[in-house]
């Protein structure tokens, strides 16, 4: 009987030692996440009360000990501003590859995360693993990104929800990059590329609009999102006839009424629901999508039945829903946009509308569409093509397939 190849038995050896190794880390991430959670409670309450500063100052942070192998990570609190500009406090997470960073700092990619819930426990960096939701973590990493990502206001600290809110969620956003700026063992530069998916890509496409005039400090170089929630209007009529759209309304109304509570103070904008559903909303607004059998539970019986009318034609949510939706003011950075055409949450003839829009004010557009690909893998399937083109336009590049 033959022996086998010693490089064989050698390449064996080493895959079993990669395996052992991974399981490690696994195992110590679990245990240092699970171990962090402790001090959660305490880290997201911001002093009472809060001194003011300006948009993007740290008010607290601590290393993330669950952070990757080859990477460091932190926990961040810091000042961000509502929609009518008053100073509120935001979570969010840094993390970078370990290693030397180039000459003026690493590039910052501020990632948008999809909709989670509305509620405070909903936010991601409370999870045990903080960067799950990251899409494309490890391959941002590799290319030498540092990645700043916010929980939005509402989400993590104790404070109105800015669920589907263009102008606060934007803010988060870019206030996170500032934040990441002042840790000063990240060596952050100040480029920055923005990448959202879902309820993220709204986020990513306000803060790009507004980037230039509330954070002229950080050199915008990019947005690319996947399966954007860029137009409200769209979505709603969509959706509100499904689970889908029965829950992202019951995470939106008390957001929108908390906001606007000033502009429509005599119950307008609570007014579409039926009485079943202004009896529900409080509950589900209070749930994260991981509870999805109570979720399932409380707005099944609701599908159809939530709301007396379209919101989309119905005022004051007619206004509401195009002022928060993307497009409003025009792009001067390059734009991709990736959508899967097996989506139906948000339809792909709804993103095909939006880029129409982009190509019409003259943004330089990449667009892909994926066959096949569900809503929840687009930022997956976008993936690829997201770090090509990030590549590009950090390069001086502007794509455009308009």
């Amino acid at each position: 009987m033959r022996s086998r190849h010693p490089v064989i038995l050698a390449l064996g050896a080493a895959a079993a030692i990669l395996v052992v190794l991974i399981a490690a880390d696994a195992i110590r991430r679990v245990t240092e996440g699970e171990a962090e959670k402790a001090t959660d409670a305490a880290f997201y309450a911001p002093p009472s009360p809060m001194p003011t500063a300006a948009p993007g100052t740290v008010i607290r942070s601590e290393p993330i000990a669950s952070a990757p192998a080859g990477t460091t990570a932190w926990r961040l609190l810091y000042h961000s501003q509502d929609l009518a500009g008053a100073d509120i406090p935001v979570s969010g997470v840094l993390i970078v590859p370990d290693g030397a960073a180039p000459p003026g700092g690493r590039t910052i990619v501020s990632w948008a995360h999809p909709t989670t819930g509305a509620a405070p426990p909903c936010a991601p960096s409370l999870a045990v693993d903080p960067f799950q939701l990251v899409e494309g973590l490890h391959e941002l990493l590799a290319a030498g990104y540092a990645i700043v990502a916010t929980d939005y206001p509402g989400l993590g600290v104790a404070i109105d929800s800015s669920y589907l809110l263009g102008v606060p969620a934007a803010h988060s956003v870019l206030d996170a990059a500032r934040a990441a700026r002042s840790i000063d063992e990240a060596h952050v530069g100040d480029r920055l590329l923005l990448w959202g998916h879902s309820q993220g890509g709204q986020a990513a496409l306000f803060a790009a609009e507004r980037a230039a005039a509330y954070a002229p400090e950080l050199t915008l170089e990019g947005v690319a999102v996947a399966a954007p929630a860029a137009d409200l209007a769209a979505l709603m009529t969509d959706d509100i006839v499904n689970l889908s759209g029965t829950t992202i309304a019951s995470f939106a109304i008390p957001a929108y009424e908390a906001a606007y509570a000033d502009r429509y103070p005599g119950g307008e904008i609570t007014a579409i629901l039926t009485p079943a559903g202004a009896k529900a909303t409080p509950e589900m607004a209070a749930l994260c999508l991981t509870q999805a059998k109570e979720i399932h539970a409380i707005a099944d019986p609701l599908v159809g039945a939530y709301v007396s009318s379209d919101p989309a034609t119905t005022e004051p949510w007619q206004t509401l829903l195009h002022e928060n939706s993307a497009g409003g003011q025009p792009l001067t950075v390059p734009v991709f946009v990736g959508q899967g055409l097996a989506d139906t949450l948000v339809i792909p003839s709804a993103t095909e509308g939006y880029v129409r829009l982009l190509c019409a004010q003259q943004t330089d557009v990449t667009f892909h569409t994926f066959p096949d690909v569900t809503h929840a893998l687009a930022a997956y399937a976008s993936l690829p093509a997201v770090l090509e083109w990030f590549a590009e336009v950090e390069a001086g590049q502007r794509p455009n397939n308009c």
